[in-house]
């Protein structure tokens, strides 16, 4: 019987594309650089390109954080921005944005009726706890397991492993993982000997690869 929810956060409770957008927009206005909706795709590509690598532990958080930065004013020719104050401003911003996937909030709670519920999420400690708690849904988890804190990303067995290592009246056989993206979620849940439920509200084709237990299209039916 599961009795524990893991919830990646980002794309599966809290609108991180939304989150992006605006606090990206608002960082690079306030150093001087104009702002489109292409630069903010292009940046959203570079970013997700980086975050693909370091789940694949080809470069390190601190290295991600600048890099994509980096990379993205050597492509616009604005060679003058310094992407480590620029990181920094962004973070700030990303902090109040705390924008929730639709039927986030009341799905959680209706399940925090019957389930422990803890946040699995690769991120920022301070800009993770503070987008739940200006969501209004920091009081409906049991634990919050953050990457930067736990020093482990997802899908590495280590992150599992430290969770479990937190709570060690957790069993693995009793636990879900719920979450976006397969490569992260679904292939490190399987992996840890969890359950698996892909949130998949675009009918984004599965591959043959990664099999995950469930799929759900709304958060509502998380405990069905």
């Amino acid at each position: 019987m599961i009795r524990n929810l893991f919830f990646d956060l980002d794309d599966t409770l809290l609108d991180f594309r939304k989150s992006e957008h605006d606090a990206l927009a608002e960082t690079l206005r306030a150093a001087g650089i104009p702002v489109t909706e292409a630069l903010l795709a292009r940046y959203a590509e570079i970013n997700a390109g980086y975050w693909r690598r370091l789940e694949r532990r080809e470069v390190t958080r601190d290295e991600l954080k600048v890099l994509r930065f980096r990379d993205l004013f050597v492509e616009i020719g604005a060679g003058g921005a310094d992407p480590t104050a620029i990181c920094a401003a962004y973070e700030m911003q990303l902090g109040q944005q705390h924008h929730l996937i639709a039927g986030a909030s009341e799905a959680l709670r209706e399940l925090h009726k019957q389930y422990r519920l803890f946040a699995a999420s690769n991120g920022t400690g301070s800009i993770q706890r503070a987008r739940l708690a200006g969501a209004g849904i920091a009081d409906l988890f049991d634990g919050l397991f953050i990457s930067e804190e736990l020093g482990a990303e997802k899908p590495s067995a280590a992150f599992f492993d430290a969770c479990f290592a937190r709570f060690p009246e957790l069993k693995r056989s009793e636990t879900a993982m719920i979450g976006d993206s397969l490569t992260s979620d679904i292939a490190g849940g399987q992996a840890a000997g969890l359950l698996t439920v892909w949130f998949n509200p675009t009918h984004a084709p599965t591959p043959t690869s990664i099999r995950p237990d469930r799929e759900v299209e709304r958060l509502c039916e998380v405990g069905g």
